[in-house]
């Protein structure tokens, strides 16, 4: 990030530049603005960009708080909302959509107002992956069998 060649481009693009830094240097509120500024300004006009505007958005989200949550193990809602400069309610809905899909590696503790972080154990999701790949593998040769015996 702090190469030459980037940062002569970056000299040309300020937005593109502070989008950039402000996520590096962990200014989550004004990444944010940035977030939108770009989205605003640059993914939806292009038409090439446009339909993935959304996508690409939500993935920096992630990578946004992804990167917040792993500096603690826990923090207070109130306290993310503050450095994301959005409200706890939004906040709280995104975090919930992100968790239940399997985004974000946190719990919500709704009566105390903290989010705690869960750190996946690597042999734990090793073993996840096998039992729902062999799962898969499984049902594909029962098929496979059933075509076979008809």
């Amino acid at each position: 990030i702090r190469g030459s060649e980037i940062l002569e481009i970056l000299h040309g693009l300020p937005l593109v530049k502070e989008y950039l830094f402000s996520l590096y240097e962990c200014r989550y509120a004004d990444f944010f603005r940035c977030l939108a500024k770009i989205e605003h300004d640059l993914l939806s006009k292009d038409r090439y960009f446009a339909p993935h505007a959304a996508y690409y958005v939500r993935e920096m989200r992630i990578i946004a708080y992804n990167q917040l949550l792993q500096s603690y193990s826990s923090l207070t809602l109130k306290g993310m909302a503050q450095a994301f400069g959005s409200s706890e309610g939004f906040l709280d809905k995104e975090l919930s959509r992100f968790i239940a899909n399997g985004r974000l590696n946190c719990k919500i503790d709704k009566v105390r107002g903290i989010i705690e972080t869960t750190r996946p154990d690597s042999k734990n999701f090793l073993y996840q992956e096998v039992i729902k790949k062999g799962d898969l593998l499984l049902n594909r040769v029962q098929k496979l069998s059933r075509v076979i015996n008809i």
